[in-house]
C-alpha cells in the first residue's frame, strides 16, 4: 500500500494577529513566504493550508523502489526564479539532470510511435532537413509546412488561439500531427481556446518582427533571440537539438518534488505553518486588513494587513465573492481542465520497445485514450528499481475529460491496453498508481492576458490583498516562484518594518 512521504509540519492551532496571512500551502504561498522571511524577518507570518500536507499538486510517493509523482516532476532552467530559489536554500545540489543519452521523444502516428524531428519546438523548426524527412508528415503537409516562408505576417496585434496561429502560418496537418500533441502535453488544454498571447508568446512576437517563424527561427540559429514555449524567457539561445522540447534545459529534485517543498518549508519558522487549516470566508476589515475565518469545529478569525491568496482562482472566487462580487466573476471566468496520472511499473524484460527517449504524445486525430505518456525511469535517474521501469500515462484533459473521471479499475485498464499496444508490453505491471488531478491546470484562453489585467487592476486597488499562483501568468513552477517573491517584495515595499 503507498502513502505521501510524510511530512514534518503539524497543525499548529493557536489564533493571532498576523502580518501576513497566506492562505495555500503550495509551491506559490511557499515562495511567497520564504522570501518574506529573507527580506523582513520581523514580519509575522502564517501560511494556512487547508490540508494536511504541503505541496499542492507537488507531491512525491514512493513504493516497492519506485519514485511516483503526483505532479509535476522536473522544472525549466532557462528561466531563473526556481534555479535561484534552490540556491538561496542550499538545494541545488539536489537538482539532477535528464539522461542525455535519450533526449527525444515521440508522437504516435497511426499506431506507431514516430521520433519528433529534431530541433522541432513546439510549433517551430530550428532545422527543416529532419521534418522534410520524418514519416510524421505526408508530402503535402511537408510542402504547406515549406510555404510558412511566403505566408504574409498577420497584421492586427490582437489575440489568437494556437489553433488558429498554427493552421495560418504552418496547415493543418503540422497543427493536427505535431502541435496539438505537443501543446496538449504541456497545457492539457485545447489549443482551439488557449491564448497565443498568454502561452506562447514568442511565436507572436517572432512573426511580428521576421514575418514568420521559418525566418525566425533561422535568425535565433544565428544569435537571435530564441523561440520559447513558456511565458517570458529572457535567456540565451539554446543551441542543442532535442527532439520535441529542450530537455537538456530541465532537472527534477534528486528526490522527488515534495523533498523540495519540504525543504522550502524547512527554511520558514515552524509556528509559520498551519495544516489542516481551512479557510471559510475573508473580508476587508473597516479599519484596514483582512479577517480570515478558519473552518474547523473551534471556528477562529485571523486578522492580518496583507492576504495572500495563492489558490486556484475558482477557490479564490469563493473566497472573495461575499465582500467582493466583481473581482470574484473575473476570478471565475478562468477555466481549468484536469486528468488522471497513472504510474506503472513494469519489468524492463516485458517491453519491447527500446524506450530510447523521454515519453510520447499522442495527437487527438488518433483517437486513443491517453494525451500522454512519460519514461520516467529513462528520464530520470533513481525512479525505478534495477531491471525495471516506470511509466506514467495522462489521462483526461480539455479534450476528453470524461476518461479522467473513471472509476480506478478503468482507466487502470485502458492505460495498459494502451501501453501495451504502443510500447509492446507483454506483462503485467509491477505496480500501480493513480493520482487524481481534477480541475488542476488553469486553462488561458483567449484574452486571458487582458482578463489577468482586469483582475490585477481590482487588487491593486484593495490594500493589502494580492493574489498568486499559475492562475494568471504562467502554469511552470518558475513562475510560481516568480510571482510569489514579486510579491513578497511588494509587501516589504509598502510595509512599515519594526526594528528588532
Amino acid at each position: 500500500m503507498s502513502a505521501p512521504i510524510e511530512s514534518p509540519y503539524v497543525e499548529s492551532p493557536s489564533a493571532e494577529s498576523v502580518d501576513v496571512a497566506i492562505v495555500g500551502g503550495g509551491i506559490s504561498g511557499l515562495a511567497t513566504a520564504h522570501r518574506l522571511r529573507e527580506l523582513a524577518p520581523q514580519l509575522s507570518v502564517v501560511v494556512l493550508e487547508s490540508r494536511n500536507r504541503l505541496g499542492g499538486v507537488l507531491e512525491t510517493v514512493r513504493e516497492a523502489g519506485f519514485l511516483l509523482e503526483g505532479g509535476p516532476d522536473n522544472f525549466i532552467t532557462n528561466v531563473p526564479w526556481a534555479v535561484d530559489l534552490c540556491r538561496r536554500i542550499g538545494f541545488a545540489e539536489q537538482l539532477i539532470t535528464t539522461n542525455p543519452d535519450q533526449r527525444n521523444a515521440f508522437v504516435v502516428r497511426r499506431g506507431k510511435l514516430e521520433k519528433i524531428p529534431p530541433g522541432f519546438v513546439v510549433m517551430a523548426p530550428s532545422r527543416l532537413w529532419p521534418l522534410v524527412s520524418t514519416p510524421i508528415l505526408s508530402p503535402w503537409g511537408k510542402l504547406r509546412m515549406a510555404g510558412e516562408y511566403i505566408v504574409p505576417a498577420r497584421r492586427d496585434a490582437g489575440d489568437e488561439s494556437l489553433a488558429a496561429f498554427v493552421r495560418r502560418r504552418f496547415g493543418r496537418e503540422v497543427y493536427d500531427r505535431l502541435v496539438q500533441p505537443l501543446v496538449g502535453g504541456i497545457y492539457t488544454g485545447d489549443p482551439e481556446q488557449l491564448s497565443l498571447q498568454a502561452t506562447l508568446p514568442r511565436f507572436q512576437e517572432m512573426e511580428r518582427k521576421h514575418g514568420g517563424l521559418i525566418r525566425g527561427m533561422r535568425k535565433s540559429s544565428h544569435g537571435g533571440n530564441p523561440t520559447n514555449y513558456q511565458r517570458n524567457d529572457t535567456t540565451p539561445p539554446n543551441k542543442t537539438q532535442d527532439s520535441g522540447g529542450r530537455y537538456s534545459l530541465f532537472v527534477a529534485p534528486r528526490d522527488g518534488a515534495t523533498s523540495l517543498v519540504d525543504a522550502i518549508a524547512g527554511r520558514l519558522e515552524p509556528h509559520t505553518i498551519r495544516l489542516n487549516s481551512p479557510v471559510a470566508n475573508v473580508s476587508h476589515l473597516p479599519s484596514g486588513g483582512w479577517a480570515i475565518d478558519l473552518a474547523d469545529k473551534d471556528t477562529r478569525q485571523i486578522r492580518s494587513q496583507h492576504l495572500v491568496l495563492a489558490t486556484p482562482a475558482r477557490l479564490t472566487a469563493s473566497l472573495l465573492k461575499p465582500t467582493l462580487p466583481r473581482l470574484a466573476n473575473d476570478l471565475e471566468k478562468i477555466q481549468y481542465s484536469g486528468c488522471t496520472l497513472v504510474s506503472l511499473g513494469y519489468r524492463r524484460q516485458d517491453i519491447s520497445h527500446p524506450l530510447d527517449g523521454f515519453g510520447f504524445v499522442v495527437p487527438f486525430i488518433e483517437r486513443r485514450q491517453i494525451l500522454s505518456a512519460s519514461f520516467s525511469s529513462v528520464k530520470y535517474a533513481g525512479r525505478a528499481p534495477d531491471a525495471c521501469v516506470l511509466l506514467r500515462a495522462y489521462v483526461g484533459g480539455a479534450l476528453q475529460p470524461e476518461l479522467a473521471e473513471l472509476p480506478d479499475d478503468q482507466i487502470i485498464e485502458l492505460t495498459r491496453r494502451e501501453l501495451s499496444a504502443l510500447l509492446g508490453i507483454s506483462g503485467s505491471p509491477v505496480i500501480t498508481h493513480i493520482h487524481r488531478r481534477p480541475q488542476s491546470m488553469p486553462q488561458y484562453y483567449v484574452g486571458h492576458n487582458n482578463l489577468v489585467d482586469s483582475i490585477f487592476q481590482q487588487t491593486n486597488s484593495l490594500q493589502g490583498l494580492h493574489l498568486v499562483g499559475n492562475s494568471f501568468r504562467g502554469v511552470g513552477i518558475p513562475y510560481c516562484v516568480r510571482d510569489g517573491e514579486a510579491t513578497a517584495q511588494q509587501i516589504v515595499d509598502t510595509t512599515t518594518i519594526r526594528t528588532q
